[in-house]
């Protein structure tokens, strides 16, 4: 199990709890210090079963500075969050072929 984690965020912080209070410990993934490359997102978002656009935090000064309003292809979209991951919803969590937005954190119970 794997959780694309930001400790500055409440909601990832919950999910990391919830998913210890099971007793499990996923591998942490910091991904604002190490973003996953274009593949790793496109398989992620694989398994999650949602397009990129479907995975943008758009609420973030990045966003409405620069994608809002935009039309980009799905590859435009993978790109811009490789290279600003702050726009990359989170908690991901993931667990072998299938992955959860922890938004609300109750909603990674499904993969444990």
């Amino acid at each position: 199990m794997k959780i694309f984690h930001n400790p500055r965020c409440r909601k990832s912080r919950e999910t990391l709890q919830l998913i210890n209070s099971k007793g499990l410990e996923p591998e942490i993934v910091l991904y604002l210090e190490n973003p996953p490359t274009q593949k790793e997102l496109k398989s992620i978002l694989q398994k999650l079963g949602i397009k990129a656009e479907q995975l943008l935090r758009k609420g973030e000064a990045i966003y409405k500075e620069q994608f809002k309003g935009k039309s980009l292809t799905e590859a435009q979209w993978v790109k811009a969050m490789v290279e600003n991951p702050k726009l990359i919803e989170r908690p991901i969590v993931i667990k072998g072929d299938k992955a959860i937005i922890g938004r609300p954190p109750e909603q990674v119970l499904d993969l444990l």
